[in-house]
């Protein structure tokens, strides 16, 4: 079977899918505003989860030769919630392969996962601007938080 015929699946990524991964990462923050894609650090990034999974998964969707989506689900400790929950980023399914369920695919299994494991909550953050986004996630389930992201860039000098 060729892989246009093979159905995609979702597993955990390996050490192998990297450079793939980097791609796909490049793709998703070429559409926000507020990240540039950079290969060196995108890596990096990826790279520490993929070596310390008590930090958190990375799921992908591939096929027998691609990886055509993935889901980033960061571990952390919620005081409020008092106990483990996740902060989800990176869901990005290939600009050549959207629209066809795969993203909510993505979704559907990263929440599966943390009900398996019994986390208390996902969190992400989605494109304020982006009205596509936020109805994918709000079909799934996720609902508006009264708080507000906000941020303090560290650079590589401390500051």
């Amino acid at each position: 079977m060729s892989a246009h015929t093979t159905e995609p699946r979702i597993e955990p990524a390996t050490i192998e899918d990297l450079p793939q991964l980097v791609e796909l990462l490049a793709a998703l923050f070429s559409e926000e505003e507020d990240f540039k894609p950079d290969t060196a650090k995108q890596e990096h990034g990826v790279r520490m989860i993929l070596e310390q999974p008590s930090r958190g998964r990375i799921f992908v969707l591939r096929t027998d030769h691609m990886v055509l989506g993935m889901v980033n689900l960061l571990f952390t400790i919620s005081t409020a919630e008092g106990g483990l929950v996740i902060l989800m980023e990176d869901v990005i399914v290939h600009p050549q392969h959207r629209r066809q369920g795969y993203g909510g695919r993505l979704l559907e299994h990263a929440i599966h996962y943390a009900r398996e494991k019994r986390f208390k909550r996902i969190t992400l953050l989605t494109d304020r601007i982006s009205a596509e986004s936020q109805a994918f996630f709000a079909k799934h389930g996720f609902q508006f938080s009264k708080m507000i992201p906000m941020r303090l860039l560290i650079d590589e000098a401390g500051r």
